[in-house]
């Protein structure tokens, strides 16, 4: 793929990349930079293949020309990728330790480029792009630290005897990103591979494609074996490549959930083991004793994050009846306080959406809720910035519905954009039934200060992750996923070493054999 960066004027990036993105002069300029990478390099496909447009959120402007990978350029990828696997996972775990921390070193030192490029491609405000470029090297550290840490248990048995098991790398494993934490996601899946003794391909959203390349580029540059870490970009059909691979071991996907019951369903092929990061449609319950202050942050935090685009959102906001009149006015209040704009500057607390589909699709929302009786309280409109450089842009002004029920569309399907609904409940008992009425589970949340009531609820909540008087805090060291059609498997935490090695168990006789025979 190559990246083919339309000219445009805009406020001038601090760092040298994204300032050759934001300061070009007004003209027909392209700036042709390869976006696959493997074996240590950047690549260029050579072969007539399949190209489309990717487009800046903020301003509407086709940002590159995405040319998607085939069967030669995946078979490559994989190539590569299952030659350093060799070297790499003879390494100890301290030798990998020592690469893995000199890239999150870099990615530190980059922080600002890598923002700024993945607010360009993504269009969430810098303020949240810095805090995801964190996320990923605060990850590839814990990785790092825990790479040293792998080991099996010694048994002992009788009559001197013993057995013994080993932790053992699985070989290439598949990263497949989404597009809202591409940066990110890309750090999630590899550090706790690499850790392990694996290899990666990677391959991004085709909406996003433009940071993965610049995660690879750190790893080669830390001293990884050429091939370690691998950029595939595609579609649909890149990705089946991927799974379909027979020297593949492990596919590892966040995204939808029809998606990502596809990529089970091809993966079962080769009896390749998943990991199924999906989405949520997560219940949020704010009791009458909650520190209201506290309760009304984290309602906005659960659903105003990256434009609203965020699986683990608290989208389903129960509120006890008593204090129901008094939270929705604060938060309608704090709603529509909300800064919307050119996502560069660091005023702007909400950008754009990811693709004028997707915006499309969230008002669609706003509207068949209005339909079904719901109360616009505020927002839920397209919205146009001053500038006239955005208004080209993908921006909704964010949205909070009153007067909701249960079998609302808005209610029961994941919407994945800046909308909040909000119902009122009675009891314990009847808000818990409500909150588990549905078919996904990867996060809940609950605000109060009884914390016997708050330990009593998460208990029955059917959710992966679970949050008590806050909401969507992702620290790398605990696990993260869902339950029911939200995944398998976690990412994050110790328990992730788990689904990127296999074990083996030996068997050691002291004495002779025992035998029937």
């Amino acid at each position: 793929m190559l990246l083919r960066l339309a000219a445009f004027s805009r406020q001038p990036a601090t760092a040298p990349f994204a300032a050759a993105v934001r300061c070009l002069s007004s003209g027909s300029v392209n700036i042709n930079i390869p976006l696959n990478f493997w074996a240590g390099k950047r690549r260029t496909i050579q072969e007539k293949c399949h190209t489309e447009n990717v487009y800046e959120p903020a301003t509407g402007r086709v940002l590159c020309q995405l040319e998607s990978c085939g069967a030669v350029q995946v078979d490559q990828a994989v190539i590569a990728a299952k030659s350093a696997f060799g070297p790499w996972s003879k390494m100890s775990g301290m030798e990998r330790a020592r690469i893995m921390i000199e890239a999150a070193h870099m990615i530190e030192s980059r922080r600002e480029e890598i923002a700024e490029m993945e607010v360009v491609n993504n269009g969430k405000s810098i303020t949240e792009a810095r805090l995801d470029v964190d996320s990923a090297r605060l990850c590839i550290e814990y990785y790092a630290g825990v790479a040293s840490t792998l080991a099996g248990q010694h048994v002992q048995l009788p009559g001197g005897s013993f057995a013994y098991t080993r932790r053992e790398a699985l070989g290439v494993c598949v990263g497949i990103g989404a597009w809202n934490y591409p940066f990110q996601i890309a750090a999630w899946k590899s550090a706790p591979a690499l850790a392990c003794g694996n290899s990666m391909v990677f391959k991004p959203s085709p909406v996003t494609p433009v940071t993965a390349v610049l995660l690879a580029e750190i790893y080669a540059k830390a001293g990884s074996p050429e091939g370690l870490f691998n950029v595939v970009q595609g579609g649909q059909e890149t990705g089946s490549l991927l799974c379909h691979h027979p020297d593949v071991a492990k596919v590892s996907f966040t995204g939808s959930v029809p998606t990502g019951k596809k990529i089970m369903e091809m993966a079962s092929k080769g009896v390749k083991p998943v990991t199924l990061e999906l989405g949520g449609k997560s219940p949020l319950i704010i009791f009458q004793d909650s520190d209201l202050e506290n309760a009304v942050k984290g309602a906005l935090m659960a659903n105003f994050l990256s434009q609203g685009q965020v699986c683990s959102n608290g989208t389903r906001v129960f509120v006890q009846r008593d204090i129901l009149p008094e939270f929705v006015e604060e938060v309608v209040k704090r709603t529509r306080a909300i800064t919307i704009g050119d996502p560069l500057l660091e005023s702007t607390r909400m950008g754009a959406l990811v693709s004028r589909p997707h915006l499309d699709k969230v008002l669609s929302f706003v509207d068949q809720a209005k339909k079904e009786g719901a109360t616009v309280l505020c927002g839920g409109e397209p919205f146009v910035p001053s500038d006239p450089k955005l208004r080209g842009g993908y921006y909704m002004t964010p949205c909070v519905l009153g007067d909701c029920t249960d079998d609302m569309i808005c209610v029961k399907e994941e919407i994945f954009g800046p909308v909040m609904s909000v119902l009122s409940f009675e009891t314990e008992e009847e808000v818990l039934r409500r909150a588990n009425d549905t078919t996904m589970g990867l996060a809940a949340g609950v605000f109060t200060r009884d914390v016997r009531r708050a330990h009593r609820v998460v208990e029955q909540l059917q959710a992966g992750s679970c949050f008590i008087n806050n909401y969507n805090i992702t620290p790398v060291e605990v696990p993260f996923g869902g339950f029911k059609m939200s995944g398998i498997g976690r990412e994050n935490g110790q328990v992730t070493i788990e689904h990127y090695t296999q074990l083996k168990t030996v068997f050691v006789e002291m004495g002779d054999v025992d035998s029937l025979f």
